[in-house]
């Protein structure tokens, strides 16, 4: 009897104000679905099916690349009971069904399977957080002794049900057949008028089916998010575990409240972050890297004792060991540098390969670029790599030296241990060891007049030229 996964993605999300159906908002950097998403592959089903209706096109696009998906389209909407109930046709008639919903992003794999556990043994489980003050937590969990005899929800309640601590996560583990025969029973009698997957387990205990609760390992991770106040609360729940996370792999965090990280991290022996840093994608640090406070690191390979000064942006790039890098730098996709390599405050790169000891320390642009060992790029200097149709590639040799304020034409190579003077345009290729000037010949104009002067002096030589004629007049 294999798993199949029922993922509750439909509804409209009204309280999130947006026109963003609520399953695709953001949470780390990726969509809440997305979350549900791999806590349900952690499990390992044979199949996973997605219930949408709100915005299911824009639903359907965001995560076309996943061919595992099927999806369901719950048209109208009545209800979590029959969102489930139109998924059920297309699950295997002895698989044991996991439901899980879209908006409970960060539910733990360890207490899904307990509560599948449940299931598999025959019985009904049910995922439930105890909350010390449960107001605005959602559903209530009815027991006799330990035993689960129903849900109600908190609009039904009475004021002795909403005192309950144990809240009801929405999260359901049932043998398919039984789960179709109670969802057949379910009826709409309640404030909404809709079915209620809830209903099912006070079905159950009336008919005598066993049904466990599995207590969240950590409440937290049963919140859903019905607005962007519990949006942004489970975002902080999450990049507090993070920061726990690094932590206890060494990393030296300067203030853990005050990093982001949207992806996955792998870090190295004494790693140090200062604040407000926004990790993203797939960062791997080496030993000893330190990131500067403000900065985005994104998809990158740090080596061992990288120095990342503040205010940078690496992007899409390849660090080796010992450069350093700002500040208010920015490494676009496809940048690589070799070892020591400096690239200082106001530097971009994009598509450029630096050699070992390679300098670039200020306002330089290198793209579509290759610069040997041991380089100097001057302040100012740029590659020139768009002609308006295509990208064209600069070759620097190893050791060249280009000078301030140099405008680098490509197509160009310059070869080992050329020098290209301050100022220069450079539109062919330099030999090894040239030295490459172009730029216009300095003259100096004597007796020059700056325009503003000019103008004073014709303004004054045009007054007396017209009084003369009048003191003619007069002596006449």
């Amino acid at each position: 009897m294999g798993l199949e996964v029922i993922v509750l993605a439909a509804g409209a999300g009204t309280r999130m104000r947006s026109r963003l159906p609520k399953v695709l908002h953001p949470l780390a950097g990726r969509p809440l679905l997305a979350h549900v998403l791999d806590a349900a592959t952690a499990l390992e089903p044979s199949r996973v099916h997605v219930v949408i209706g709100d915005g299911s096109s824009e639903v359907k696009t965001r995560f076309a690349g996943n061919a595992h998906i099927s999806w369901v389209l719950q048209e109208p909407r009545r209800g979590t009971g029959d969102a489930v109930a139109q998924a059920l046709p297309g699950v295997a008639e002895d698989a044991t069904v996991l439901v899980l919903l879209g908006d409970v992003p960060l539910i733990g794999a360890d207490t899904l399977r307990r509560c599948v556990q449940s299931a598999t043994d025959g019985g009904i489980g049910i995922v439930t957080a105890t909350w010390p003050q449960p107001d605005g937590f959602g559903a209530r969990i009815l027991r006799q002794g330990e035993n689960v005899v129903g849900i109600v929800e908190e609009r039904d309640a009475t004021a002795a049900e909403r005192a309950i601590q144990e809240v009801n996560a929405g999260i359901l583990a049932a043998p398919r057949t039984a789960l179709a025969e109670l969802l057949a029973a379910v009826t709409p009698d309640n404030a909404q008028g809709e079915y209620y997957l809830t209903d099912v387990v006070a079905l159950a205990a009336k008919r005598g089916q066993r049904v466990e609760g599995a207590r969240a390992t950590d409440s937290e991770q049963a919140l859903g998010v019905n607005d962007r106040a519990q949006l942004a609360q489970l975002e902080r729940y999450h990049q507090r575990q993070q920061a726990i996370a690094l932590l206890a792999a060494g990393v030296a965090l300067a203030d853990p409240a005050r990093l982001d990280v949207r992806g996955e991290v792998e870090a190295g022996r004494d790693c140090a972050i200062d604040v407000n840093v926004v990790l993203e994608g797939d960062v791997q640090l080496g030993d000893d890297v330190s990131i500067g406070a403000n900065c985005v690191i994104r998809n990158s390979v740090l080596g061992n004792g990288v120095d990342v000064q503040p205010m940078s942006c690496i992007d899409g790039a390849v660090v080796a060991a010992g450069c350093r890098v700002g500040p208010f730098a920015r490494l676009r996709p496809g940048t690589e540098l070799g070892e020591r390599v400096h690239i200082g405050n106001f530097v971009e790169t994009k598509k450029a390969k630096l050699g070992r000891g390679a300098k670039a320390n200020h306002l330089a642009y290198l793209g579509d670029a290759s610069v040997g060992e041991e380089c100097n790029i001057g302040a100012g200097a740029i590659t020139c790599n768009y002609d308006g149709v295509e990208k064209h590639r600069t070759e620097i040799g190893d050791r060249a030296f280009v000078g301030t304020n140099a405008t680098l034409v490509a197509p160009l190579a310059i070869g080992e241990e050329a020098y290209v003077g301050a100022g220069s345009t450079i539109t062919s290729n330099v030999q090894r060891e040239d030295l490459a000037v172009g730029r216009a010949r300095q003259r100096n104009i004597q007796g020059w007049s700056p325009p503003a002067k000019r103008r004073t002096r014709e303004v004054g030589t045009a007054g007396k030229a017209a009084s003369a004629p009048k003191a003619e007049r007069q002596e006449g």
